[in-house]
């Protein structure tokens, strides 16, 4: 439902963006935007009442358009799929493996406190 709003508000936004254009300004006639004379296609009258009534029709769609998309935005969402879903199992997954074995502790039964310094497998030669 929200894509279908949005959709009409993209639409009518960019029809009474155009719509205004049209329109005629102070001391202009609708024919000077075309360059041509008074007689165009809604007449030499008829423009600027058509017009303005399309205006408003479109400027009332607008806004009510904005209120609802803007209440659907402030809505947040209560549940989603993510909050009970458990991880799910691959079907052909390995067993987890093991943690490796530690060592064994020392007779005396104190751990060492550091692992022991790798041994030199290097053979020092004069």
């Amino acid at each position: 439902m929200i894509i279908a709003i949005t959709i009409v508000h993209v639409i009518v936004s960019i029809g009474l963006s155009l719509v205004v254009l049209l329109q005629t300004g102070k001391g202009a006639e609708v024919g000077a935007v075309f360059g041509g004379s008074s007689a165009t296609i809604f007449g030499s009258s008829g423009a600027g009442n058509f017009l303005t009534r399309l205006t408003t029709g479109m400027a009332i769609v607008f806004m009510i358009t904005s209120l609802t998309l803007g209440y659907f935005a402030g809505k947040k969402p209560t549940a989603t799929i993510f909050d009970n879903r458990a991880p799910a199992a691959l079907p052909n997954s390995p067993a987890p493996q093991s943690a490796p074995a530690q060592p064994a502790a020392p007779e005396g039964g104190a751990q060492p406190s550091a692992p022991a310094a790798p041994a030199d497998t290097k053979s020092k030669t004069p």
